[in-house]
């Protein structure tokens, strides 16, 4: 049987009637049993593309899940190519969890071959990805930044996203494993009370800084910056580094916003933004949007834009 890419079948079904139907915080409720579904005594074979991910499915499906993870840690999932014996794993998995990433784009439709048994289910359904450079409004040379920065995948940055793409989580594991649901739905409960102590919390410590602007090489925190009202000026658009016009600029409106930190992560280069750094007498300071305990990470990212926005 061939649920196909979006994963069609029931999984589908109980997917499109929760985007349809339920906002944020709603919870949906599984109500039919697929055919495929395991016995109850053996855990679901879970596959995602990213750590967060993994993180994600692990707190919604505790000892019921086993997760397979495709970009290991130090990969990038704009450039990844799934490995061989990756691609073979597949054949024991229920279900594919996609999320919009850049390597997914040449990848899907082999991982969804790989097992025509398994679904694959978009978990970036029912949210609204928006441009890179909608993200900011700084200008350089009088122009934006990037005029082809494309959609923002990095939808697992903001808690308010994170809500959306547990409860598409959370739905499928009951569908595919009705007997634990009641499992599921507690796991999910707790994972959303922590989901909003985290909110609760950044906002207290981003509460009073004198500036909301910060600078990254990679635009990865845009969403995050949304949701806590934050502003981001990235360094690479589009996959592209700045030209040496765009980097003198960039230096300009670093001095012009006294930005003394610029932010990279450890899968990219950091060469332009040591430049940057060394021009305007900063630091450049690793954060990573795919470290494997979100939760936590998701603090001390917010820990650190305080103490550099708050300088």
């Amino acid at each position: 049987m061939n649920k196909g890419l979006y994963g069609t079948g029931v999984a589908l079904s109980l997917i499109t009637a929760l985007l349809a139907g339920c906002g944020q915080g709603a919870m949906p409720e599984p109500t039919t049993t697929p055919t495929t579904a395991p016995k109850s005594a053996d855990p679901l074979n879970v596959a995602v593309s990213i750590l967060p991910q993994k993180y994600f499915v692990e707190r919604i499906g505790g000892k019921r899940v086993n997760v397979n993870l495709m970009v290991k840690p130090g990969d990038s999932p704009a450039t990844y190519e799934p490995k061989p014996e990756q691609l073979a794993a597949l054949s024991e998995t229920q279900v594919y969890f996609s999320i919009g990433v850049p390597f997914e784009d040449s990848w899907l439709d082999k991982i969804a071959a790989a097992n025509d048994e398994m679904s694959v289910v978009d978990t970036s359904k029912g949210i609204k990805r928006i441009p890179v450079d909608a993200h900011y409004k700084v200008k350089l040379g009088g122009k934006p930044h990037s005029d082809a920065a494309g959609r923002d995948p990095h939808i697992w940055l903001s808690p308010e996203l994170v809500k959306i793409q547990s409860q598409t989580m959370y739905a499928t594991l009951a569908a595919l494993d009705p007997a634990n649901e009641a499992e599921y739905r507690i796991n999910l409960d707790s994972f959303i009370a922590d989901i909003d102590q985290l909110e609760s919390d950044i906002k207290e410590t981003l509460k009073g800084i004198p500036s909301r602007k910060f600078m990254v090489f990679h635009p990865a925190w845009g969403y995050f910056g949304d949701n806590f009202e934050l502003e981001m000026i990235p360094i690479e658009v589009g996959g592209q580094e700045p030209s040496a016009a765009e980097l003198a600029d960039l230096i300009a409106t670093a001095e012009e916003e006294d930005i003394q930190v610029i932010f990279a992560q450890p899968e990219f280069s950091t060469r332009d933004a040591e430049t940057i750094a060394d021009e305007i007498g900063g630091e450049v300071l690793l954060i990573s949007p795919l470290a494997p305990d979100w939760l936590a990470n998701m603090r001390h990212v917010a820990s650190a834009f305080a103490e550099t926005l708050g300088q």
